[in-house]
């Protein structure tokens, strides 16, 4: 919940940019699809700990009215951080402050201005400048972040909800590419701001392979300056950890733990630099 400021710093080191852009729109839809298929009953089942179905629909209708109004209005009202709170805290607070408000809100209402102010959103999106300046990215470690990074944060959170939501209802992850392929690369940026405080020699390098059609390798780099993610594969790893997606992301939304991901992963070399990397958390947590 950062301001933007003025100028980005050289964000070369958090990999390629990822153009999200033309996904806001299908992963929109698939929302409401999966939205308007629920059964009357099915919105009072729990989504994530301490929140109902329809509390997690509320939650993405904030996000949604939080963006227009800060990015496309320039709208400067709305909650401010109390003494000595933490941005999580802060976070985690106004969130349950807008849940809790809109408890009053039927469902079927709920779903019909998700529909309309999503349908915003996607187009605000679209036409983003992909280097312009925007809110910081506390879990990759850059402040502001490039308008690439925020965008694609944005665009895992809308999907990973869509997943709670399905997963509450007894449906699996949306195992569409498009989507999770976008969703990996993004949390995967996580990686250099996760090693931060993991010593190595320069040159030191850890891949994770993350298996499927949706997979890919990512390669975190020890420099002198921080730990850097090429996103190529390197010859000589000191340590491959080896995920299927499903683990992996719900590894870095926190749905499971890293002693969990641990235990289902494929782990060559040096074990103590792979648990390192197991930390990775690509929320605000």
């Amino acid at each position: 919940m950062d301001s933007p400021l003025n100028d980005v710093p050289d964000p070369s080191w958090l990999g390629a940019p990822i153009d999200a852009r033309s996904l806001f729109a299908p992963e929109q839809a698939a929302l409401m699809v999966t939205l308007r298929g629920l059964a009357p009953a099915d919105w009072g089942k729990e989504a994530v700990p301490g929140w109902t179905v329809r509390d997690l629909a509320a939650h993405i209708l904030g996000d949604f009215y939080g963006r227009l109004a800060r990015d496309r209005d320039g709208h400067q009202e709305g909650p401010a951080f109390a003494a000595g709170e933490t941005l999580e805290s802060f976070i985690h607070r106004i969130n349950q402050e807008w849940v809790d408000a809109y408890r009053r809100v039927s469902p079927s209402a709920l779903a019909d201005t998700l529909d309309l102010v999503g349908g915003q959103v996607a187009r605000f999106f679209e036409a983003a400048d992909l280097n312009s300046p925007s809110l910081g990215v506390s879990w990759a470690g850059v402040d502001p972040a490039p308008m690439w990074l925020d965008s694609a944060r944005d665009f895992t959170e809308f999907w990973t909800h869509r997943q709670q939501i399905r997963h509450a209802v007894g449906q699996d992850t949306d195992p569409d590419p498009r989507f999770l392929t976008t969703v990996l690369d993004t949390f995967m940026r996580a990686l250099p701001h996760t090693l931060r405080h993991t010593d190595a020699p320069v040159g030191t390098r850890i891949q994770v392979q993350i298996d499927g059609p949706a997979g890919g390798t990512w390669t975190a780099n020890a420099t002198e300056e921080r730990w850097s993610l090429t996103g190529t594969t390197a010859a000589d790893p000191a340590a491959t950890i080896c995920l299927d997606a499903e683990t992996a992301w719900q590894l870095c939304t926190r749905g499971i733990q890293p002693d969990t991901a641990l235990a289902r992963a494929r782990i060559d070399g040096d074990r103590d630099l792979a648990e390192a990397a197991c930390q990775i958390v690509s929320i605000v947590y």
